[in-house]
């Protein structure tokens, strides 16, 4: 009898085992939604009159009150879900939309880590894309700049793409990829605090980071022990120790320069693993080229950042896709063609560094 209530369990089990391998294959969600963290409220004085009507538009702020500055979050949970949420924090210029799909609907980097099982969480930071309402004061205007940032993140250099690019090179993609640009609402001194915020919410995670995101992440790593790893593309600044901080790299788009924290502050990002993905058409000598340019000055202070952690004890990595044979890639890693290789590479990496249960 003992025997064969053994062999039942052990059935039961392998049965639940391929019930979430197959869950996950198929996308399976046990729960979804959207809430917001973070944010303030204003109150203005008196009593709220009901009868008076101004518009639309215009109203009496008597009494009333405005709520802003928060961060939205969408999250996704899957069935048989991972330990470890992963939340996925965007760039300048930007909203969490880049980590939910691509411009041609291929399947986004939050989904494809979904369908490994893991829990995601997609911010739209203060002042950007479903957190538009804000108290800070701004004028919004159309500059025409897409030629520039076609540069900037190495997509090619105008009209030209970069030969082997990992980028559709049709008009359609091009069209939607700059569409889900958002207009910058933000004074920029609340993301960290937001995603710190969503941390105490949900415990325990793991933050992806893109871009100027990348310093939110860092900080918000050693502001928070709940943070259990960092992953980071193509960050745009560092942080080092008082003292230790490298000399800045100039370059043509301005260069860039360590951010100076306390070496108690610093040491906790030696306390979690960190791994950072740099792409391709990132050269190592001066270059006129503006895309060139950025993101060699940005790769040369993040070795220095990597190199500084791993001094002091610490698990950082850098990978740089070119050097294991992965080319092509833009700035927009997570939107490439080849989004579903680099997360295979992450997915790797979790396992390594104990980040996968």
């Amino acid at each position: 009898m003992k025997k064969i209530l053994i062999v039942a369990i052990i059935l039961i089990l392998v049965c639940i085992i391929l019930l979430c391998r197959r869950g996950r294959k198929e996308l399976k969600i046990f729960k979804q939604g959207s809430f917001t963290v973070g944010g303030t409220t204003l109150q203005r004085d008196g009593n709220y009159d009901n009868s008076k009507f101004v518009g639309w538009a215009e109203q009496e702020e008597t009494g009333q009150s405005y709520r802003g500055n928060h961060a939205y979050v969408h999250y996704q949970i899957p069935v048989c879900a991972k330990k470890y949420p992963l939340i996925f924090i965007h760039g300048y210029g930007g909203s969490g939309v880049c980590w939910e799909t691509t411009p041609d609907g291929r399947d986004g980097f939050a989904t494809l880590m979904l369908k490994n099982g893991y829990p995601t969480y997609v911010m739209d930071l203060p002042g950007r894309g479903r957190a538009g309402r804000t108290t800070h004061n701004t004028n919004i205007k159309p500059v025409a700049d897409e030629m520039f940032w076609f540069d900037i993140w190495r997509i090619g250099v105008w009209p030209k793409y970069n030969e082997g690019v990992q980028f559709p090179t049709d008009k359609k993609y091009l069209s939607q990829f700059f569409r889900q640009m958002t207009p910058d609402l933000s004074n920029h001194t609340l993301d960290v605090s937001s995603i710190n915020d969503l941390v105490n919410e949900i415990g325990d995670s793991i933050l992806v980071t893109h871009s100027a995101g990348g310093v939110s992440g860092w900080l918000s790593a050693i502001k928070n022990n709940k943070v259990k790893g960092v992953v980071a593309y193509e960050p745009g600044a560092y942080v080092f120790p008082e003292g230790e901080v490298p000399e800045p790299i100039d370059g043509l788009t301005g260069g860039t320069k360590g951010i100076s924290v306390s070496m108690e502050y610093f040491k906790k990002l030696t306390q979690i693993p960190i791994v950072m993905y740099f792409g391709d058409y990132i050269p190592e000598e001066v270059s006129d080229k503006l895309g060139d340019e950025n993101w060699r000055v940005r790769l040369q202070m993040g070795r220095k950042f990597i190199d500084t952690i791993n001094k002091h004890g610490g698990n950082a990595t850098l990978v740089e896709l070119p050097k294991i044979g992965v080319y092509g890639n833009t700035h927009f890693l997570m939107q490439d063609l080849n989004n579903d290789v680099l997360s295979e590479l992450l997915i790797k990496w979790f396992k390594k560094v104990g980040l996968n249960k």
